[in-house]
């Protein structure tokens, strides 16, 4: 069907389409949906490295109910930023993120969306608050898509993109400075590879190397948490599927979600730790 909402199943599909390496349009026509609408749910939930199904699914349906319930907002939204207080507030929001690794213009964005009294902000509105020109805040908008912490919303009446903050906007933050730490740890250890560690230039980047690494793991859950997805992963049994959503009280396919994650992650884990170890302690 396809011209209708995305089922659960739907999700499931290109959860697995991109675990297979697939690309969009492969998974469209699978799906036999057009690859624009792939592209928006993937980029809404987490991106390709990102997505889950069951957030995905989830999430949607809590979009959904906000929508029918909030009204758009009006064309003189902006009149409530005239306070200078809070105007300076927003910026002292915004510097704070640029402290932790987001673009400035991302981050002035992202702390009017996150401040506003409403739940959508348009371009024209944002231009307008934040006195920037449109092509900075395309910009910005651009890359808050690309990292999962924004999407957009048409409008049902007129001819403008509404933007939205993700339900998990914090969660998105806290895996762009994991992601950032790990680049770190990698970078230091291509440089140990150059100059030797035996040197002193090797001796150094082999501490930043180690220091970032075990910050980018602590950051992504910590070996202990990566340990049980690993035992979760070896013991699970899909027969016991239905006692265990019973006894969680979810969904049985929150609880099967939640194993083929942990067998995805599992698998990576012990694909990448031999190579990210050796980059470091064998350069």
């Amino acid at each position: 069907m396809p011209g209708g909402r995305l089922s659960h199943q739907d999700r499931l599909e290109i959860a697995a389409g991109l675990a297979d390496g697939l690309g969009y349009a492969e998974i469209a026509r699978q799906l036999d949906r057009p690859t624009s609408t792939v592209s928006r749910e993937i980029a809404r939930n987490g991106g390709p490295t990102g997505y889950r199904a069951d957030h995905a699914h989830y999430a949607t349906a809590s979009r959904a109910r906000r929508r029918r319930s909030t009204p758009t907002p009006a064309d003189g939204w902006a009149d409530e930023w005239t306070g200078a207080a809070r105007r300076a507030y927003v910026e002292r929001f915004a510097t704070m993120m640029v402290d932790g690794g987001l673009p400035r213009m991302a981050s002035r964005v992202l702390a009017l969306l996150y401040t506003s009294d409403t739940r959508t902000l348009t371009a024209a509105d944002l231009v307008r608050t934040l006195r920037v020109s449109p092509a900075s805040i395309s910009k910005a908008i651009g890359y808050l898509e690309r990292v999962g912490m924004v999407f957009r919303e048409p409008d049902p009446v007129r001819r403008m993109q509404h933007y939205v903050i993700a339900e998990d906007v914090w969660l998105k933050a806290w895996e762009i400075s994991a992601r950032t730490n790990h680049n770190w740890a990698e970078t230091a250890a291509e440089g140990v590879d150059l100059v030797g560690r035996d040197t002193p230039a090797g001796e150094r980047l082999t501490q930043m190397a180690e220091f970032f690494e075990r910050l980018s793991e602590d950051m992504s859950g910590g070996a202990g948490f990566q340990d049980c997805l690993a035992v979760l992963a070896v013991a699970w049994e899909p027969d016991r599927a239905a006692e265990l959503a019973a006894q969680l009280g979810w969904p049985i396919e929150r609880v099967t979600d939640a194993v083929g994650y942990a067998i995805k992650a599992s698998a990576q884990e012990s694909a990448e730790q031999p190579t990210r170890q050796a980059a470091v302690r064998e350069a």
